[in-house]
Parts: C-alpha cells; structure tokens; sequence
C-alpha cells in the first residue's frame, strides 16, 4: 500500500519531488519478503497528486549536546551543509517535530531470543500506542529463517500489536536452546539459514519503505548476530540510504544463552545505524532498559530538525553523495551520511 505525504514547509507549499530511491526488480539472487497478512485493504484509494518536479534533497536530524541531550530552538542560519566537500545552501528549514512519520518495525524471532521476545512484543506494542499519531502509519517484520510480513502499512495500533504476537521463534527445525552454530542457536541442523537479519532491514527498505515519501524510521530489534542473509551489511546499510530511512537498533542479547562464546554483532549495528542516522542502544535483557531505550527514540523522532537543498551537483548519475551537516555552535549532530543520486520515475 503506497501513500503520499505532503510536507509542509514553513512560509511556503511546495509539492516537492525528493532525491530519493528508484526500486529496481529483484531477480534471484535478491531475498523475498513474504506476506503473511490475510486481509486486503480495499478501503484505501490512491490520490491522483500533481508534483513539481525539484531536484530536492531532504535531511532530518537531531541535535545534541556532550552528553545527548537534545537542543530545541536552532535556526537554519546554526549549521552549515557540505556535499562532498562542497557548501550548499539550505533552502527550507523547519524544526516541526509532528510531520508525518513511516515506521518500521523488525523483530528478531530467531533461537537466540527465545527468553527475551515476550519482552519485546510488550515494549514495542506499549510504544507503538504512544508515539503513533493519526498520519502516521506502521508495519511490521520478523525474521529468523525467512523473512515474514506480519502486518503491512497500517494506523491501527490493535492490528499492529496482534502482529507482534503473532511473532514466533523459529529455527528452522532446531532446539532454539544452544550455542549458535552448534546446533541448537539461530543456526538449526536442518537448515543452511539461521538469522536473515541483513536481508530483513534490505527488504523493509526495499519493498516498504522506498515507495513512501516524508519521515521514514526502522526500529530493529535483535542480538546483532546475522546468520545465513544472501546480502551483507553493506547491501542492508544501502537499501536503507536509498529509501532515506532512519535505522535504530536496540540491541538485546541474552548473554545467558551465550554463555562464554560470547556476540560480535554490536560493530555491524553501530555501521547500520550511524550511517543512516540512527544509533544503537544497549538494552541486554533488561525490561526498564528496553523501555527507557523506546522513549528515547520517541523523543528523538518527535524533536527532528528537516533541512532541504538543491545539491550545487545536479546530476543523478546514481553515484553516493557524502553529506556532513555542521553545528556552527559545536552541537552533535546525528544525520545520515549520505544519499545516492538517483532520478525518481514516475
């Protein structure tokens, strides 16, 4: 189901067309998102909109200080905006934290969590219900073996929250209660695939969240570990930045089922989440922590400062653009590096 936000910018209403991703047809080699949703929305009617083709890059972000608070009240004339080492002018500025917000959510339903996806199904549905407002819209993903759709877009925080319940740990056909790769962790015996996590966050970019326009958010739960995804990191970090999208990750690892071998997958998270604009969370199996961690980012997504810009370099020739966004104050800045250059088709 696509929809169309129409943002509006402060002293002016522009329909504008965004750098943003152009979607190309998977082939074979590409993983599969697989629908488990059983109804159709038939109610939902697609709006003829007239758009104003602008070669216009969008950019929300959050400002903190030192130690992460967030600053309120800057200005567009605060920071200054480099594209590959290149001043650009900031063309539209606002600091409207209520503009129209797409959200994802990922949820890691592998054996390694097996004592801790309870936890989460009651925390993410218990922040689903607080921060979504009435034009803003959700979905839902688990993976483990597969990928699965458990509910497509949606403003329904009942059907939302059934979704997550419907999460299940699966192993593919191991115990989900060993050591993984020995058998009984998110690497079964009887299957190749453990953990598809990489392939989930690069088909929630890319079947979900590419067609939307306006403020786009994954919030992904998981250990950090992928097992088995026919993309890497690279790929899923991409995807991400192709679809403009936000990833958080809140990572939670059940030390517990670990034992000594211990976890590597926190770097791979930091690269997912810094370069697209989202950051990791610490939560382990702690229920206050991973409650605290879910306000935090309703608070980060609710405090977005949203530039714009026509790059000086005007050629959509596909390639990465790095962008550094600068406090003239000495401010953090927390922003995706970077967009591709690529033409959107109507």
């Amino acid at each position: 189901m696509l929809r169309t936000h129409i943002l509006a910018w402060s002293c002016a209403l522009f329909l504008l067309t965004a750098v943003g991703p152009f979607a190309p047809a998977q082939d074979s080699s590409t993983p599969v998102l697989r629908d488990q949703t059983k109804e159709q929305q038939n109610d939902d009617q697609s709006m003829e909109t007239l758009k104003v083709r602008v070669n216009v890059v969008q950019l929300f972000f959050n400002v903190k200080d030192k130690k992460g608070a967030l600053i309120p009240n800057q200005t567009k004339n605060d920071f200054e905006l480099l594209e590959d080492g290149k001043p650009q002018t900031i063309k539209y500025f606002t600091a409207e934290s209520n503009l129209p917000l797409t959200l994802g959510i990922l949820i890691d339903s592998s054996g390694s969590q097996a004592r801790v996806l309870e936890m989460e199904k009651e925390v993410g549905g218990a922040f689903l219900n607080n921060i979504l407002r009435d034009k803003d819209e959700a979905f839902v993903i688990d993976f483990d073996v597969n990928v699965d759709l458990l509910q497509d877009f949606t403003n329904d925080v009942h059907r939302l929250k059934a979704a997550l319940e419907k999460a299940r740990i699966n192993t593919g056909g191991g115990s989900g209660g060993g050591i993984p790769g020995l058998g009984g962790g998110p690497i079964p015996t009887s299957n190749p695939r453990g953990t598809l996590l990489y392939d989930a966050v690069y088909l929630a970019a890319h079947d979900q969240l590419a067609h939307e326009v306006g403020r786009k958010a994954m919030i992904l739960l998981t250990d950090g570990e992928d097992q088995g995804s026919q993309l890497r990191n690279r790929d899923a970090i991409e995807a991400a930045q192709k679809s403009d999208s936000i990833v958080y990750v809140l990572l939670i690892a059940d030390r517990g089922f670990y034992g000594g071998f211990g976890y590597s997958g926190d770097s791979e998270m930091k690269k997912l989440a810094s370069e697209t604009g989202g950051r990791v969370i610490e939560v382990g199996n702690k229920y206050d922590k991973l409650k605290d961690a879910f306000d935090q980012i309703a608070k980060e997504l609710r405090s977005q400062y949203n530039v714009g810009y026509t790059p000086v370099n005007n050629t959509q020739d596909g390639s990465f653009r790095k962008i550094e966004l600068r406090s003239k104050q000495g401010y953090k800045i927390q922003t995706r590096s970077g967009y591709y250059a690529i033409a959107r088709k109507d």
